[in-house]
């Protein structure tokens, strides 16, 4: 069941790198990001609240929000704390490169995951999820081929460079993940929902230091409701995620990998787009 939660997930990812793409073109990308939580935060707070509220017939729902300790809420806070800065250093990636470059060399993060799954949770792929992580790094050595010849010289590039980091810090996040639900036993509900508060206020902080003091010398913010749809599809492919990642026997690797498969409709839709 687990797999086919990863799949449906990276349809919810797609989606959500074409809303990225769209919000992005010639807007600040500081006031997208924050806004896009904003509107993700604002889907979990009344959940959390019914929750509190109304525990005994909200728990029957597949939205209820269970209680964590103190030290869960901190370790919550530890994760949006990657996260935003994942998701900084992607989407200034994403405002200047082709969405062709970027979600391909994002979808390399799966070997970071895997060696982290490998090291620390021993999780053992068979051999032909091996073969697959092969054509992956292949692939991506392709990509860069192909960007070298667009104009776009993977060794010297910034945005390049923004796009490998938040990859590899998508790659920890993940472990962490895995962390907090297997190890850990968080429920899923409560790690999503918590995190999507939390990652407000830890954005508005960067927007507040570095982008509204010189907004004038920056580029101009514009509104455009797909910032609206960022934290939606953002929502529910994580409650995907989440949820196959709460199955006993489930591989984080191979849920990452899983995931990757948004960037058949990144390619496409951003090409016809």
């Amino acid at each position: 069941m687990w797999v086919y939660l990863g799949i449906v997930s990276a349809a919810f990812l797609g989606m959500y790198d074409i809303s990225k793409k769209h919000a992005l073109r010639q807007n600040a990308v500081l006031p997208v990001l924050f806004l896009s939580t904003v509107f993700g935060a604002a889907v979990m707070v009344p959940l959390v609240l019914l929750s509190l509220a109304k525990p005994a017939p909200f728990s029957a729902t597949g939205f209820y929000v269970p209680s964590i300790a103190w030290a869960g809420h901190f370790h919550v806070l530890v994760k949006s704390l990657i996260v935003a800065l994942a998701w900084m250093l992607s989407y200034f990636a994403l405002k200047n490169l082709p969405i062709s470059i970027v979600s391909p060399v994002g979808a390399v993060g799966p070997i970071w995951t895997l060696l982290g799954a490998v090291i620390m949770f021993h999780e053992q792929p068979t051999a032909l999820q091996y073969a697959g992580f092969g054509v992956m790094v292949l692939s991506y050595w392709w990509f860069s081929i192909i960007g070298s010849k667009e104009g776009i010289l993977f060794y010297n590039n910034r945005w390049i460079a923004f796009t490998v980091l938040a990859t590899m810090l998508g790659a920890a996040s993940a472990m962490y993940d895995k962390f907090l639900i297997q190890r850990l036993h968080y429920p899923p509900m409560a790690v999503q929902a918590w995190f999507s508060i939390y990652v407000v206020p830890v954005l508005g902080v960067f927007v507040l230091l570095f982008w509204w003091p010189g907004r004038k010398r920056y580029t101009p913010f514009t509104w455009r409701w797909s910032i609206v749809l960022i934290g939606l599809m953002l929502l529910a492919a994580d409650f995907l995620y989440f949820k196959a990642l709460s199955y006993q026997g489930s591989l984080v690797a191979m849920l990452s990998t899983l995931r990757c498969a948004y960037i058949v409709i990144s390619l496409f839709a951003g090409g016809l787009l």
